[in-house]
């Protein structure tokens, strides 16, 4: 086993970790609700096992930037442009900011500079992780064998962004944690799918 497999194994380590604490929080909290509460709103700031959830929070946030490190190395042998992998590493950094500093207030309010900075940051990484993917769709839809999964990072793409208009229409609605779930998810599918396949042709 080499780096870029031990670094695509933190990337897909990441997701499941994350996807683990959201499903955990809805059975821990009998005030909580999948289909109403947003996700960060375990974490917010009081929120009851509030620490328990960082715990999967930050680890999750720290192995993708881990795996990010490497993503341009690991694709195609480094040939192609740096773009998509700066643009997740970025959107990753961002992503251990709000897991460890930028925490939503209380009761999932965005009332405070530290609230506000959580909405702004979640909202900056979404569109770096989106055009990250447009970015490897240009660098891999040429390459033999990586061909596919360029088609998918741009279908990818245009999900996230029709998912991001529909949770916006839907944010002060009763099914806004719903709809985020469903838009986090198909983020988290991706981050799988590209570290399994770095990790499937760095043998």
């Amino acid at each position: 086993m080499n780096l870029y497999q031990i670094l695509a194994i933190c990337g897909m380590l990441s997701p499941i970790i994350y996807t683990v604490m959201w499903i955990l929080g809805g059975f821990l909290r009998s005030d909580y609700s999948h289909v109403r509460d947003d996700i960060s709103s375990l974490l917010a700031v009081g929120a009851p096992r509030k620490r328990l959830y960082d715990s999967f929070m930050i680890p999750s946030s720290v192995l993708l930037v881990v795996f990010y490190l490497g993503l341009h190395g690991g694709i195609n042998n480094g040939l192609g442009l740096i773009v998509g992998p700066v643009l997740f590493l970025i959107s990753g950094f961002l992503g251990v900011l709000v897991a460890i500093f930028f925490p939503l207030d209380e009761g999932g309010e965005i009332l405070t500079y530290r609230g506000k900075m959580h909405f702004v940051l979640i909202v900056i990484s979404g569109i770096l992780v989106i055009g990250g993917m447009i970015a490897l769709y240009f660098r891999l839809i040429g390459v033999v064998g990586w061909s596919p999964f360029a088609f998918y990072s741009l279908v990818s793409a245009g999900v996230s962004v029709i998912l991001v208009v529909i949770s916006l229409v839907f944010l002060k609605s009763n099914y806004r944690g719903l709809i985020e779930r469903i838009m986090v998810s198909n983020y988290m599918v991706y981050y799988f799918v590209l570290a399994l396949i770095v990790f499937l042709t760095n043998w």
